[in-house]
């Protein structure tokens, strides 16, 4: 985009800071998210949200100078950040458990979707001699921000967190709609009831066993203070939830950020060229996905995230080999470059069927209702922390040693590898008030028996027992 370069040359440490910025904005709008989720709405955070990328987004369009394009990123970032956190957040709690993780994958596919469609737009526009080459590409992302924001006026309010706030017969409606019931069929709907009081059940449990000033003695929720939101805050670094927390350095951010800058480091030259080759990175994701979404749930995330994690070290293992032996003389080893290429789709391939849609199923799933918001903000920002050093420093090194970048990230997929095979388990088709017994963590072995008991003083027990004579 001619047009924008003339405006504003910019350094590699300036493309790696505007890059980053929408990280950081991110990462402080998944942090804020949670507490909003919790103490409102799911579904009016998201409007909320939506609202704030949509200005951040207009921000960019109309930026006259380059500062404006840093704040519209940076304010733009803060919605991307909460609604990385409340989407999946919220999908997991309406969703049935044989199919959430597929419903949840469709997050990373409207991901790759939109990644795809704002590539190549850009990419027709960049001939255009005005200001509209690049500006047309920023407005476009606001249709879908629009769009989502009027969806929530559609959605139904998430059944687990009326149950937190103590509105059962509201739960029970809304859990009726999303299960295609009628209220007066939920009144009578067994499967339904029990559904309900399981989540009961928990939230009950999270009350008796964790006093954190959320609620009061009337299983209240009470007004917002500093240091109960510190203290729920803190609890996430107890032992046994820090193993629900993941992180990202497999690349792929990198790929899709600098695309054309990346190819270019493998060889390949002319700028259609490199255009068409990154451009082909976000196609080849989206692919990928869709059998991840057919097939997660009955696959299981474990094995998913084992063999993606292999064939991604693997793919920037060879990569770096071919770039640190023939980066002196591509012209001359034409076949290397391509042979790298494949490489990176064979990476970008192997991500999409596994990390990818996975990044975004298993922090939604692994956290009790009473950490859930909290903990999935912390796992997006986590993340967000992550894609905001990438985002910074990939120019940088690039520039500096491309071997050495595509070494660094075969390393993170090699530890990934091990992480995933040997502390992820398999949380496919299990309810999510059953998760803390697939961690055997100290939680759930010392609230076996008070779930039990209140089990018994809510009914569920009853309920089963009359159901199955």
């Amino acid at each position: 985009m001619s047009d924008f370069i003339r405006r504003w040359p910019i350094t590699p440490l300036q493309k790696g800071s505007m890059t980053a910025v929408l990280e950081l904005g991110a990462l402080l709008g998944a942090l804020g998210a949670g507490t909003l989720a919790d103490r409102y709405s799911r579904r009016h955070s998201i409007f909320a949200a939506c609202i704030v990328f949509s200005i951040g987004s207009a921000f960019q369009c109309g930026a006259q100078s380059l500062s404006h394009l840093f704040i519209g990123r940076a304010v733009g970032g803060i919605g991307v950040g909460a609604l990385s956190m409340l989407c999946p957040l919220y999908m997991a709690e309406i969703s049935p458990p044989e199919v959430r993780g597929s419903l949840m994958a469709l997050e990373q596919f409207s991901i790759v979707l939109g990644v795809v469609f704002g590539f190549w737009t850009g990419f027709l526009t960049r001939s255009i001699p005005s200001s509209a080459s690049w500006r047309i590409p920023l407005a476009v992302q606001l249709i879908p921000g629009a769009i989502l924001g009027l969806g929530c006026f559609f959605l139904p309010p998430s059944p687990r967190l009326l149950v937190l706030h103590r509105r059962h017969e509201d739960a029970l409606e809304s859990l009726a709609r999303l299960r295609m019931r009628t209220p007066e069929e939920a009144q009578e709907d067994p499967l339904l009831q029990i559904e309900l009081l399981e989540m009961r059940v928990e939230t009950t449990l999270v009350k008796r066993v964790i006093d954190d000033g959320v609620v009061d003695d009337n299983d209240q929720l009470q007004p917002w203070n500093l240091k109960a939101e510190l203290y729920a805050w803190r609890r996430l670094f107890q032992r046994k939830y820090r193993d629900r927390t993941m992180v990202e350095w497999s690349g792929i951010n990198a790929l899709l950020y600098y695309g054309p800058t990346i190819v270019k480091s493998v060889g390949l030259r002319g700028d259609t060229v490199t255009l068409l080759v990154s451009g082909g990175i976000g196609i080849v994701q989206f692919l990928a996905v869709i059998p991840a979404i057919l097939y997660i749930d009955r696959l299981g995330r474990k094995p998913l995230l084992r063999s993606g994690s292999a064939v991604m070290a693997c793919s920037h293992l060879t990569i770096a080999l071919l770039v640190s032996q023939f980066e002196s003389d591509w012209a001359a080893h034409s076949t290397a470059a391509w042979a790298a290429v494949a490489g990176i789709y064979t990476f970008t391939a192997a991500y999409g069927v596994s990390f990818g849609p996975i990044g975004w199923v298993l922090p939604s799933e692994v956290f009790p209702l009473s950490m859930r918001s909290k903990g999935v903000a912390l796992s997006t920002a986590s993340n967000w922390f992550n894609n905001f050093l990438i985002g910074l420093v990939t120019p940088v090194i690039i520039e500096l040693s491309p071997a050495a970048t595509f070494m660094i990230f075969a390393v993170a997929c090699t530890l990934a590898y091990f992480w995933s095979t040997y502390l992820v388990p398999e949380t496919a088709n299990v309810s999510l008030e059953e998760i803390d017994a697939v961690f055997k963590s100290s939680a759930g072995q010392e609230d076996a028996q008070l779930k039990r008991q209140i089990e018994e003083d809510l009914g569920l027990r009853d309920l089963i027992r009359e159901l199955s004579s």
